[in-house]
This record gives structure tokens, C-alpha cells and sequence, in this order.
């Protein structure tokens, strides 16, 4: 792996390859010194022109973790405010010889365009509109810890599915891997090729409808930052129609789970009592995030290809 740019730029053997890298590296957050040598003398550069608590600081400590020096730059505060461009700053940053940079921006497929600058890997971690690869990574790993394997389940990606890069590259991967992905949500807040994303994919504009006999519920948030205009009537009827509550969850199956890549909007996209619940696995969502970020991580910056490294390394 060169790039982590896009979930379609990968085959099922590279989706498997990263999952069971991750999985060898999941034991490391258990340990009392929490690293292993893989990027030991090569440095992660974080590059941030988004807000972001999660995929932020699962970067950080999965490149701390894998013992690599890390930089983190974030847009607020740096010559970017004074009207310095992004192939500038790139190539300002490229200057300290980073080996991956990781790679946050408000434009849909800016990371395409950075890989084409620099001798870096790039690593998408969420570009616009466009895709976030290693949510949706980190989605499938958190699925099969606690499910198992999920090819044939049914999972239902819920809300704000026009805006989510999450929703994307969930469709994609999960397509991939033969799950039926259901998308819903209101008319306004659904993209028009929703179908086209794969063969498995089918859009739903009735909320009971999509969720009835699920296996995964995944709430997205309504992204209030890159609405055009009054597209849902108010907060309050959206989590009436399209808000995650006891009500609607059993109409799920009785085992079924509750996902969310967060932030989340309580009693708006989910109640508290389900995000919070048993059945919740939002915050395993957050912990295997790291084990995945320090597989791809690896993967992308230099490694010998024919060594795999193990946990007990």
C-alpha cells in the first residue's frame, strides 16, 4: 500500500490484510508500555483543516504506538489563515521529509490530489463529501469482534447520508465484503445515486421500513456545517421520524447493535438510553480505531512487505 486514498481503490485482499494486521496490533493498547518498534525513526505528519476529536487523536496515538515521531498541524493558527494555499502548505511540510501524512481537509478529493505532491503516503482521513476509508474500516473490524463474520448480514446506515463520507465508504467496504447495506433517510438528505454505490445497496425513504429485521443500526449525524439551505424542517420532526429510540430499535432484530461514528447529537440521531446502552457499540467504535489506524499506518509507510509484524514485537 502506497496510499490509503479511497475504499474503491481496494480489493477484498487488501481490506482482509489491514483487519488482521489491525487484529495483531489490538493487543498493544492492553500493555503497560503501550508500543512496538514497526515506525520506529520515521514520522507521521497529522494534517488537519477540519475540527476532529476522534480521527485526530486515534492518528496520534496509533502513530505514538507504533513508535514513529509525529507532528500535528492544524490549519487554525498556521500561515493557511494568512491565505497559504494547500499545495503549499503540502509542500512547506514536505520539506521535513515526513514518511505518511495523514490528511483531513473540507474538500472532496483533496487527498488524491496531495499524494501527487509529495514522496509521502497519503492517508484520506475524511476529504469533504467524499470518503473517511478508515472509519469504515475500523466499522467492519468492530463488526466482526462482536458478530463474527457479517458477509449476508443486512445493515442500515441512517440520517444524513448526503453529506456523510462515512456513509460512502461504509457502502463501499461493506458491498464489498457481501453485506446488504440499506440507506435511509429524509428525501433532502439522501444522494440521488445512493444505489449506484454497489450491487448490495438499496435507499429507503420510511425509517421503519429500513430498519425492520436489521442486524446493525448505524445512526450518522446531521452535518449542520455543510447544509445548503433549510433541508430538514426542524431538529425536533427529524428525531421523530428518523431518530434511533426503543421504539424504532425493536423493530431490529432482538440482537441487533447500534454503531455511530460520532459526534453524536443525542436526542436528535439516537436517545441517550440506546447510545449508551448495551446493545451500543459506539465506544469500541473509538478503542479499535487505534488498532486499525496503526495497521494502515504501517502498511502505507515503509514496512518490509514480505515481514508482518507481530504484537510481540
Amino acid at each position: 500500500m502506497n496510499h490509503l486514498l479511497s475504499i474503491a481503490d481496494l480489493e477484498r485482499a487488501d481490506i482482509e490484510r489491514i483487519v488482521a494486521q489491525a487484529e495483531r496490533f489490538a493487543e498493544v493498547s492492553d500493555r503497560d508500555i503501550k508500543k512496538v518498534p514497526a515506525l520506529r525513526g520515521r514520522m507521521v505528519l497529522n494534517l488537519f483543516y477540519e475540527a476532529s476529536t476522534r480521527t485526530r487523536s486515534s492518528f496520534e496515538l496509533a502513530a505514538k504506538r507504533l513508535s514513529a515521531d509525529v507532528v500535528n498541524f492544524a490549519a487554525s493558527g498556521s500561515s493557511v489563515e494568512k491565505g497559504e494555499s494547500l499545495k503549499d502548505t503540502v509542500l512547506t511540510l514536505s520539506a521535513h521529509k515526513p514518511d505518511a501524512i495523514v490528511l483531513r481537509t473540507p474538500w472532496a478529493g483533496a487527498a488524491e490530489l496531495v499524494s501527487r505532491w509529495c514522496a509521502a503516503a497519503i492517508v484520506n482521513a475524511g476529504d469533504g463529501k467524499h470518503e473517511h476509508p478508515t472509519q469504515a474500516l475500523l466499522d467492519v473490524y468492530t463488526l466482526r469482534r462482536r458478530v463474527g463474520e457479517i458477509d449476508g448480514a443486512s445493515i442500515w446506515i441512517v440520517g444524513d447520508v448526503l453529506h456523510s463520507r462515512v456513509a460512502r465508504s461504509n457502502a463501499l467496504l461493506l458491498g464489498a465484503l457481501g453485506v446488504e447495506v440499506r440507506l435511509c433517510g429524509p428525501r433532502t438528505l439522501m444522494p440521488r445515486e445512493a444505489q449506484a454505490l454497489g450491487p448490495t445497496v438499496k435507499a429507503f425513504e420510511r425509517f421503519e421500513a429500513a430498519v425492520e429485521g436489521a442486524d446493525v443500526v448505524m445512526m450518522l449525524r446531521i452535518q449542520t456545517e455543510r447544509l445548503a439551505g433549510a433541508m430538514i424542517a426542524s431538529t425536533r420532526e427529524y428525531a421523530r421520524t428518523f431518530g434511533l429510540s426503543a421504539r424504532t430499535l425493536a423493530l431490529a432484530k432482538p440482537d441487533a447493535i447500534v454503531m455511530h461514528p460520532g459526534p453524536i447529537n443525542r436526542g436528535v440521531e439516537i436517545d441517550s438510553e440506546l447510545a449508551d446502552g448495551e446493545r451500543s457499540v459506539i465506544l469500541e467504535q473509538v478503542t479499535n480505531g487505534i488498532a486499525v489506524r496503526m495497521a494502515v499506518l504501517y502498511l502505507c509507510a515503509g514496512h518490509q512487505p514480505e515481514h508482518v509484524i507481530s504484537s510481540t514485537e
